[in-house]
């Protein structure tokens, strides 16, 4: 658990964590002009706050933030986008093209009514969501966007509908969105209960352990460095599946 403002998991890769104890994290992608591409934006107030204090100590400024990526349209990750981006140079927001009718209308996604309690879904249909944005650009699964180096889209579908993972080719850092989280020491499933379709959830996360990365950065808990790949694929292997 850390108590720093940003800490980097490479040159030129940052995790800033947006709330108290790596319970949601942004990421910060430098470039060598000075900008900077965000992924993720917290919670609605307390994300773009911790994501200034995060950027400063980088030595960059909400200013500085020329692109936002969403790995999903959900309130702790979308819920900071609006006030995030009108202190950065963004146009908007760039995520899945299948998130990207929720993020426009700030509306959380449907829940897997197998597995969701009805009142998270009364809760929901009652006003559950986060503010609204203005989405610049869609991506598809396999591009590779321009982002110190080449940042490549995963699909990872389940969670949400467009929930995307990330590779950072050039240091080698999964983003693995909220497909698996790593929290209170150990990977689990996120909360079943908030995905859309929670098998497909488990079914997509395979694709983790086919991809090549050194360090594993987790959107709920803090990153694993050592033997990453294998980490996470002896988590896939062992995982309790829903039947």
């Amino acid at each position: 658990m850390s108590k720093a403002a940003a800490v980097q998991l490479a040159p030129n890769v940052w995790r800033i964590p947006t709330t108290p104890a790596d319970l949601v994290n942004s990421f910060a992608f430098a470039e060598a002009d000075g900008s900077v591409t965000l992924v993720d934006c917290g919670i609605k107030g307390l994300g773009a706050r911790r994501i200034a204090a995060g950027l400063a100590a980088m030595g960059r400024h909400p200013r500085d933030v020329q692109r936002i990526v969403l790995t999903h349209a959900h309130a702790d990750h979308a819920g900071g986008a609006l006030q995030v981006m009108r202190s950065s140079r963004a146009p908007g927001v760039t995520v899945h093209e299948g998130d990207a009718d929720f993020v426009r209308n700030g509306r959380m996604p449907p829940r897997d009514q197998t597995v969701a309690p009805r009142w998270l879904t009364l809760l929901d249909r009652a006003g559950g969501g986060f503010p609204a944005v203005v989405v610049a650009g869609t991506v598809a699964d396999g591009d590779l966007l321009p982002v110190a180096g080449g940042l490549r889209v995963v699909h990872t579908p389940g969670h949400t509908p467009g929930h995307v993972s990330l590779l950072h080719e050039p240091s080698a850092v999964l983003v693995t969105g909220d497909a698996v989280w790593n929290m209170r020491g150990r990977m689990t499933w996120p909360v079943l209960a908030l995905c859309s379709d929670a098998h497909l959830t488990q079914q997509t996360a395979e694709v983790l352990g086919e991809l090549t990365y050194e360090t594993a950065a987790f959107t709920h808990g803090p990153e694993i460095r050592a033997n990453a790949r294998e980490v996470v694929r002896g988590f896939l292997r062992s995982a309790k599946r829903l039947p």
